[in-house]
C-alpha cells in the first residue's frame, strides 16, 4: 500500500519542463523486449527495484523489489543493468566490495538469483559494468582488478542469467591499465559481441572497440575510435554509448575534451555538440543521441534538431516505435521520463 501511494504521488510530480517523475532512485537502465514492453531497473539504497510499461513508456507500474543487495553500487555511472533474452529478463548488480550478482525473471514473473558473474572474489571493485543480450545470448562486461590492474573482462550466459561462463580477459592495456573510472559498453547482435571502453594508451584516454564473432568466446584486436586523441592525466568518468544499426553495424558516441563525437568504426568521427554522459539509440535506420550539457539533458534528433528535457544527468534512451523514443534520467535522486517524437 505504501509503495502504491508513493507511486500515485510520483505520477503527479513533474520537472520544470513538464516531464513526470516515475520513481525515486538512482542509475536507471532500460530495455525493450520482443513484445514491445519497456522494463526499468534502478537502485535505491541497497534495494534493486523494477518497473515496467506495457504502453510504450506512457505509464509505468508501481515498483517491485528484485532483491536487497547490501552495499549496492548505484551512483556515478555505477548501477544495475538489464537485458532481455528469449528466456526472460536478466539484471546484474554490483556491490561496493566488487562482486557482480545476476537475477532472472522468467515467464511467470518471478525473480530469482542466479550465479555470481565474476568467478574470482571482489575483482570488480570499480563497480563499472554493462550488460546486453540478443536471443539466447547475454554478455556482461566489467572493469576487472585481478592481477592488480584494471582490464576489460567478460562472461556470457545462455540460460537466462542462471549461470555464467568462465570469465575471459577481453583486453589489457600494454601501458598497465585501461581508464579506471569509465563505464564500458556492450552490444550483442546474433553471434557478434561488441565491447567499447576507454583506454589509457600512450597517455591518451581514447575510446576503443573490440569485437567477437563467436558469441564472446574470443575477441579480435581493439580498434581506436576516431582520428583525434585526448591526452589526459586523469579519468573523465565518461564511457560513451554503443548501438547496433538496422544494417547490423555498431554505431558509437563518446566524449573527447568535453565535445560529443559519433562514428562508425573505421570512419571519421563527427562532432555533435558539447557535453558529457552521452548515449545512442538507433531508430528506423537513423541515430538518436542524448547527453548532458551544462546540467541539462539534451536529445539530438536524426534531423539535427535538439530538444532540452530539463535538469538532470545520465540519460538512457530506448526506441518505443519508429516515430518515438523514451528517455529516462536521474535528477535529485528522482527518475524522470519523457517520450520524444522524432
Amino acid at each position: 500500500m505504501i509503495i502504491s501511494i508513493v507511486f500515485i504521488f510520483l505520477c503527479s510530480c513533474k520537472n520544470e519542463n513538464g516531464n513526470p517523475v516515475i520513481a525515486v532512485g538512482q542509475m536507471p537502465n532500460l530495455v525493450k523486449d520482443n513484445s514491445d514492453n519497456i522494463h526499468l531497473v534502478y537502485g535505491n539504497g541497497d534495494s534493486i527495484l523494477y518497473s515496467y510499461s506495457s504502453n510504450r513508456g506512457s505509464t509505468f507500474s508501481a515498483p517491485s523489489l528484485i532483491s536487497i543487495l547490501p552495499k549496492l553500487a548505484a551512483s556515478h555511472t555505477r548501477g544495475p543493468q538489464i537485458a532481455s533474452t528469449s528466456k526472460g529478463l536478466i539484471v546484474t548488480a554490483c556491490n561496493e566490495m566488487g562482486d557482480i550478482f545476476s537475477f532472472a525473471k522468467d515467464g511467470s514473473g518471478k525473480w530469482s538469483q542466479g550465479a555470481r558473474v565474476n568467478d574470482m572474489d571482489t575483482v570488480a571493485k570499480e563497480n563499472l559494468m554493462a550488460l546486453a543480450a540478443d536471443g539466447d545470448n547475454a554478455f556482461a562486461v566489467w572493469l576487472d582488478l585481478r592481477d592488480k590492474h584494471n582490464k576489460i573482462f567478460g562472461a556470457k550466459s545462455t540460460d537466462g542469467g542462471k549461470s555464467w561462463s568462465k570469465n575471459i580477459m577481453i583486453y589489457a592495456s600494454p601501458d598497465t591499465t585501461v581508464c579506471e573510472c569509465c563505464k564500458p559498453s556492450v552490444a550483442v547482435n546474433g553471434n557478434n559481441v561488441y565491447v567499447m571502453f576507454r583506454n589509457w594508451l600512450n597517455g591518451n584516454r581514447d575510446l576503443y572497440l573490440i569485437q567477437s564473432s563467436d558469441n564472446g568466446d574470443t575477441f579480435g584486436q581493439a580498434e581506436k575510435l576516431g582520428s583525434g586523441s585526448w591526452a589526459l592525466n586523469g579519468c573523465p568518468m565518461d564511457g560513451g554509448g554503443i548501438a547496433i544499426s538496422n544494417r547490423g553495424n555498431p554505431e558509437t558516441v563518446w566524449n573527447r575534451k568535453g565535445v560529443i563525437y559519433a562514428c562508425e568504426p573505421g570512419k571519421e568521427e563527427k562532432e555533435l555538440g558539447k557535453g558529457k554522459n552521452c548515449t545512442i539509440e538507433t531508430v528506423n535506420g537513423k541515430n538518436v543521441y542524448a547527453w548532458v550539457e551544462d546540467g541539462e539533458v539534451i536529445i539530438l534528433k536524426p534531423q539535427g534538431m535538439k530538444k532540452n528535457l530539463g535538469r538532470g544527468h545520465l540519460p538512457v534512451i530506448k526506441a518505443v516505435n519508429n516515430e518515438h523514443i523514451l528517455c529516462v534520467w536521474e535528477n535529485g535522486k528522482q527518475i524522470h521520463r519523457a517520450i520524444i517524437e522524432l
